[in-house]
């Protein structure tokens, strides 16, 4: 997959560093300028990353052939900032990695959390509000994939009242809604109810996260659901 070099270098000066009052605008749900003063965010905006990525999956179809990354480079320029300009809640399949699945993405260009399920828990959603509150990403994009682990455990509960060991059952809850309304549908059951969970989790986020919400009134930042077929390769957004 070619890479194309969208290396942003404005400079960016770490969330950490903005001392107690930082934190104290963040808990008052102040505006991003109010905490993220200091650094330039990324000028991409929503729909010219949405763009970015379609365009990239297109690459990771067509031409699936690998090519040589300069990361050293890459590395070197983002080493004291960074300005992702794109979100990415993935599950954490091995054949799942969203950098390649959307064209071969490069260091500091995607902000990726990556749970089973692609979920979203405290962690993880402290971690998109600080992509998209502090960071400047302007998309968050919730991507399922086919022949989801994760689902299928979901949809065994549902079909078949199983019981997983471990912290494994209490991980999948949040997908039994969407298994519950997906088995009376035709069609792949599985694929069906990652579908619906995809959608159920891009729907909840601006619900639960006032700076989320916030970014998404004031038109700085969209939230989308996709889903990535593991045999085409091909990403299919929801909403």
């Amino acid at each position: 997959m070619c890479v194309i070099c969208e290396t942003n270098k404005v400079g960016r000066r770490r969330f950490l560093k903005f001392g107690a009052g930082a934190l104290a605008a963040v808990a008052a749900g102040a505006a991003p300028a109010a905490y993220a003063a200091g650094g330039a965010t990324t000028s991409v905006s929503s729909d010219e990353a949405l763009a970015r990525l379609k365009d990239g999956n297109e690459r990771f179809v067509s031409q699936p052939e690998v090519c040589s990354l300069d990361l050293a480079k890459q590395r070197g320029q983002v080493a004291g900032s960074q300005a992702p300009w794109a979100t990415i809640i993935s599950c954490a399949d091995s054949r799942v990695p969203p950098e390649l699945i959307f064209g071969g993405r490069g260091v500091g260009e995607l902000f990726v959390a990556r749970n089973a399920g692609n979920l979203v828990d405290t962690a993880t959603l402290g971690t998109v509000e600080y992509g998209s509150a502090v960071l400047g990403s302007p998309l968050i994009v919730v991507l399922a994939h086919t022949s989801c682990g994760a689902v299928k455990a979901a949809c065994d509960v549902v079909l078949k009242n199983a019981t997983f060991p471990g912290a494994i059952g209490t991980m999948i809850e949040p997908i039994l809604p969407a298994a519950l309304a997906a088995r009376s549908e035709a069609g792949d059951f599985v694929n069906d109810t990652a579908k619906r969970s995809a959608l159920r989790t891009a729907e909840r986020l601006p619900a639960e996260s006032t700076l989320i919400s916030g970014l998404v009134k004031d038109g700085k930042l969209k939230v989308v659901a996709a889903i990535y077929d593991l045999q085409s390769g091909v990403v299919t957004y929801l909403s």
